[in-house]
Formats: C-alpha cells, sequence, structure tokens
C-alpha cells in the first residue's frame, strides 16, 4: 500500500534545525534573515519555527546571493523585490 501523504511546496513542515542541516547553515542565520524581512517561516506553538519548501527555496537563493555572489543583506533585498 502507498503512502496517501502529499506535502505542498507551502507547507510548513520544516523545523529551523532540519533547515539548518539541509542548508549548512547556522540556525542564527535563519533567525537573522527572518529578522530582516527576507524569509518569514510559520510559527506553531506561539514561537517554534516551521519552514516550506518554497523558504527553504528561497533561503537557497539568498544563500547563494551572499556567498558566491558576495552580496550584503541590503542588495539582497533590492534583488528580491526587483524579482517579486
Amino acid at each position: 500500500m502507498k503512502p496517501k501523504i502529499k506535502i505542498s511546496e507551502s507547507d510548513a513542515v520544516y523545523a529551523i534545525g532540519i533547515v539548518s542541516q539541509l542548508l549548512q547553515m547556522p540556525e542564527w542565520t535563519l533567525r537573522a534573515l527572518e529578522k530582516e524581512g527576507l524569509v518569514a517561516p510559520k510559527r506553531k506553538f506561539k514561537k517554534i519555527r516551521f519552514y516550506s519548501m518554497k523558504d527553504i527555496k528561497r533561503l537557497e537563493y539568498i544563500h547563494y546571493l551572499m556567498d558566491e555572489k558576495g552580496v550584503n543583506i541590503s542588495g539582497v533585498k533590492v534583488i528580491l523585490e526587483m524579482e517579486e
């Protein structure tokens, strides 16, 4: 019997620790990016952050811009605003 679980790209199911491991980014960096408004994980139980696959893809792109291209947070904000 096949599992019938379907997770959409916008379902917030990944805890910050998992996202940190997947992206090889420290949790404090993820929190700082949230504070800067670059990503907005859902909150469950009032304080636990949960990310969707859409959030993770956005964080991958932010990570690429910052680490590979040397763009600072202000520049990342401008780029993301222009693309949206």
